[in-house]
């Protein structure tokens, strides 16, 4: 897949493109809905499968302030969309130039004269330009003057609800993993490095590959029943585990990190990048009388994990 994050410097190979158009926070099912649509009509067209997306994400952009709330970052993201098969990913950066253009001017600028994409696709709320001004109607109005086509497909919902970014961050917000999984149409996962922590764990008998969620939308803090992917490194594959998510109580105030513990591992991973599948909550986040407690709950912890892993089926 190649990534393309200046709409101003294309190659001419890159140009001619299908492509849906949003933020994809998650990648969940109605995003993958999307993606199918227009999977089809780039081979009709014989055209390149791509995606325009932007980074930082305009919600980011506008209020730098506010409490993280993506589901995914960018590295992540892409992954995820190259795994669903997109050819092209224009990741374009979203800034002052960007955000100031009108829904005119993003459709000429944008989407004809720059990507020159023959095809985009968006969703039924999709908005667009400066004050997003643009609705899905002015961009098929649009398309029509400039001489793209215009695809606009319907917000997919499912025997709960809308399928949406904002719901699967409620069912992590609640401690329901599953749920956000059956919306995500994939485990939810958190990605990233794994970094020098107080080595509390080790100590305790539950040595934990540590990673920062800093930038992410915060899950249920508590223990969780978990599958790790090893992303790199010499210890490659995919494990069991159990981690803590949160604070840390027991051990003070903290910044809030990812604690996994790796079944039946033993093997350096310091520095190397992991996946982070939550699959069941478990408990809240305690502190306890003392270590020997702390050490019979985790004991705990980690049998239950075990066993819900085990009888782990139909996973997203």
């Amino acid at each position: 897949m190649r990534i393309i994050r200046d709409y101003q410097f294309v190659e001419p190979s890159d140009r001619g493109a299908t492509a849906v158009i949003g933020n994809f926070d998650g990648v969940h099912l109605g995003h993958q809905y999307v993606i199918d649509i227009a999977r089809q009509k780039a081979t009709e067209l014989g055209a390149p499968l791509g995606v325009m997306t932007f980074e930082p994400h305009p919600r980011e952009y506008f209020a730098p302030k506010a409490p993280p709330f993506r589901l995914m970052n960018a590295d992540t993201r892409a992954h995820r969309l190259e795994k669903l098969g997109i050819e092209a990913l224009f990741e374009l950066s979203f800034n002052d130039t960007l955000s100031a253009l009108t829904p005119e001017e993003f459709a000429r600028d944008v989407i004809v004269d720059g990507l020159g994409l023959t095809h985009v696709f968006v969703g039924a709320d999709f908005h667009f330009g400066k004050d997003r001004a643009g609705t899905p109607a002015v961009l098929e109005t649009l398309g029509q003057e400039l001489g793209f086509g215009v695809t606009v497909a319907p917000l997919m919902s499912d025997d709960v609800g809308e399928v949406s970014s904002t719901a699967i961050r409620t069912a992590l917000t609640e401690g329901r993993p599953r749920d956000a999984a059956r919306m995500l149409g994939h485990w939810h996962r958190i990605d990233g490095e794994v970094i020098r922590g107080d080595q509390r764990g080790r100590d305790l008998g539950f040595p934990t590959a540590n990673m920062s969620i800093s930038g992410l939308h915060p899950p249920k803090f508590g223990v969780y029943a978990i599958e790790v992917e090893i992303l790199t490194g010499p210890h490659q594959g995919t494990y069991g585990g159990a981690a803590s998510m949160g604070t840390r109580p027991m051990f003070g105030e903290n910044l809030p990190n990812i604690e996994s513990f790796i079944f039946d591992f033993k093997g350096d991973i310091y520095g190397e990048q992991l996946s982070v599948a939550l699959i069941e909550y478990l408990r809240p986040e305690e502190v306890f009388d003392g270590l020997d407690a702390l050490i019979a709950q985790m004991d705990a912890d980690c049998a239950r994990a075990r066993d819900i892993l085990s009888q782990l089926a139909g996973r997203p």
